[in-house]
């Protein structure tokens, strides 16, 4: 089990937060094994598809340059041009190898852990110029573990190679005595299908270093219990200052309520534990919304606020527990709640007609029915 600089146990798997810090950094998993294994594939495919190719394109080199005329040879002007004409058919013979060797390289390390590219993984850290440290990963266990490969590569190649030499015995004996073009083009055969035999033996040491890297990657990652719990607090933000923020809101949402209140037609209360002020907007035809509601001391509140702009206040406690418990502020009532409502607003208009002296004092408000599915007992 893996261990932190403190000594606590790495239990816990990665959080997306630290997976997403370590791509930023340039740690992922990679591993040079395959990123050797494909260019070797590449180049050696390259070499049997291209081979024949590529020989031809020698022997032309060759042949142009081994039999010019004496006349030429004196001529210094002719040499440098010679040389650009052999270097540019040299590289127009190399370009589809020097191609699939490019894109090997490239997809590579993008097989394992996908493209990335990390400022921060390219900046200098002067703390790998420290001797001490340095020692230390020189006898760490990765270093330990680096060393073990590369005796195993070096084993399988060297076993892989004895055989490809033991099997091609016959075929480069035969090199002395074919014709030269007919040897250089066998022998880039012999070499591709002995390149490929030797990446072959790379793939065992890929197969067995990419596993291992995943995992290695993996336990890095690990975090402890205090790093988790760490991350929460940053990432979410301390209990303290969480709750700071959540009483602020609400200080900001009581305050746009309150100043809401003197818009409201009328407010209904409890009448102490409850208060909830309504409008209905007559232009509009909604139905009535609910401006602010509170209890307790908020409800004391509103009750102040709607005195001091000459607000009607009625006592209903049925209603104005079913209003607080069903509506939010600034929402509409439910539909269940309409009836009642409505007749709260026409007595309340038919008090405001009384006192204008444009008609008769309405009789005393009933307590409004409240569906079942709304009411709410204290």
């Amino acid at each position: 089990m893996a261990e932190s600089e403190s000594g606590a146990e790495k239990s816990e798997d990665p959080t997306e937060k630290r997976k997403q810090d370590s791509r930023k950094k340039g740690e992922i998993a990679r591993s040079r094994e395959l990123n050797t294994l494909a260019v070797v594939l590449a180049g050696t495919g390259g070499l049997l598809m291209f081979g024949g190719a590529l020989g031809q394109r020698i022997m032309q080199v060759m042949h142009k340059n081994f039999s010019l005329p004496r006349e030429l040879l004196l001529d210094e002007r002719y040499m440098a041009i010679s040389l650009l004409q052999s270097a540019q058919m040299a590289g127009d013979a190399l370009v589809p190898l020097f191609f699939m060797l490019l894109m090997a390289a490239i997809i590579g390390p993008v097989s394992l852990g996908g493209w990335l590219f990390s400022m921060e993984a390219l900046a200098p850290k002067f703390s790998r110029m420290n001797p001490l440290s340095g020692l230390k990963r020189m006898f760490s266990m990765k270093s330990i573990v680096e060393l073990l490969k590369a005796l195993g590569k070096f084993s399988i190649v060297l076993l892989v190679a004895l055989f490809v030499l033991a099997r091609a015995r016959n075929e480069l004996i035969k090199f002395a005595s074919e014709p030269l073009e007919m040897a250089i083009l066998h022998s880039m055969q012999v070499v591709g299908w002995s390149a490929l035999w030797l990446a072959c033996g790379l793939i065992v040491i890929a197969a067995i270093d990419v596993p291992f890297q995943m995992w290695d990657s993996k336990q890095k990652l690990k975090m402890t219990k205090q790093e988790v719990r760490d991350e929460y607090k940053d990432s979410e933000g301390k209990p303290e200052v969480k709750s700071r923020i959540r009483q602020l809101q609400r200080e900001m949402a009581e305050r746009r309520m309150m100043s809401a209140i003197p818009e409201a037609d009328v407010i209904i209360t409890n009448p102490t534990h409850f208060a909830v002020a309504l409008k209905y907007d007559t232009e509009k035809g909604q139905a009535p919304i609910l401006l602010a509601k509170g209890g307790d001391f908020l409800a004391l509140k509103i009750r102040e606020i709607g005195n001091e702009h000459k607000i009607m206040l009625l006592e209903s406690p049925a209603l104005a527990r079913a209003v607080y418990y069903s509506t939010e502020v600034e929402q509409e009532i439910p539909a269940g709640l309409y009836l009642a409502v409505a007749q709260v607003l026409a007595y309340v208009y038919q008090l405001r007609q009384y006192h204008a002296g444009k008609g008769k004092r309405p009789d005393a408000l009933k307590e409004p029915e409240i569906p079942v599915e709304l009411r709410r007992d204290e």
